[in-house]
């Protein structure tokens, strides 16, 4: 069974629902022994970083899903659950350090830049659909249109972790994977049948 990790900041009932679209049978939990015990691990996540880390780390949870990462489980992190595999975060920092992330993915999130996007007629938060470029991970089988909502994206350090770009008045990663881990800044719960067919081939893997 894949685990949704249920931790107050996901949009948990869509992710699960499209999981049961696709006939694979899901649970959202925060019990660290049924996310042990899962055959895959969903971290979704909807909100603002600094709350989202805290309420991991006041259930003892970023501390279960370092673990299920490191014993090689697939791992799919969606949003803000994305953004969250990171170093850390430049949202909430108010002396230019970067809020704590999982610290799993090499990099940094940052905030879409005003010069590029508000002050050229793009509006912050990113909110709609956008097309693919460079989809070079294994849960993609080429382009298409995905679904967005945010006003931080991710820059991983490492070009290998790199799985999809995208362009907003700058071009940046949407989706990471590494080893067995897998994220998107995207909702594939909402992105219609491009989205469906990933959560589908993550599927197959657990």
């Amino acid at each position: 069974m894949i685990a949704i990790v249920d931790y107050g900041m996901g949009n948990l009932a869509s992710v699960q629902k499209a999981f049961s679209y696709i006939n694979y049978e899901s649970c959202i939990t925060n019990d660290k022994q049924v996310l042990a015990n899962a055959s895959g691990v969903v971290l979704p996540g909807v909100g603002a970083y600094a709350p989202a880390m805290e309420a991991l780390k006041s259930q003892g949870l970023d501390v279960v899903l370092k673990d299920i990462v490191n014993q090689n489980k697939p791992f799919l992190g969606i949003c803000l659950g994305m953004q969250l595999l990171f170093d850390g975060s430049e949202e909430g920092s108010e002396d230019g350090e970067l809020i704590d992330g999982l610290g799993i993915i090499p990099g940094r999130v940052v905030r879409f830049p005003k010069d590029k996007t508000v002050d050229v007629g793009l509006k912050v938060p990113q909110m709609g659909w956008n097309s693919l470029e460079d989809t070079t991970g294994s849960l993609f089988t080429g382009g298409g249109y995905v679904y967005f909502v945010h006003s931080y994206y991710c820059i991983p350090s490492r070009k290998e972790d790199v799985a999809a770009n995208t362009t907003y008045g700058v071009k940046y990663c949407v989706s990471v994977e590494k080893n067995n881990i897998f994220a998107t800044q995207f909702h594939p719960e909402k992105s219609g049948s491009v989205g469906l067919s990933m959560l589908t081939r993550f599927s197959r893997r657990t």
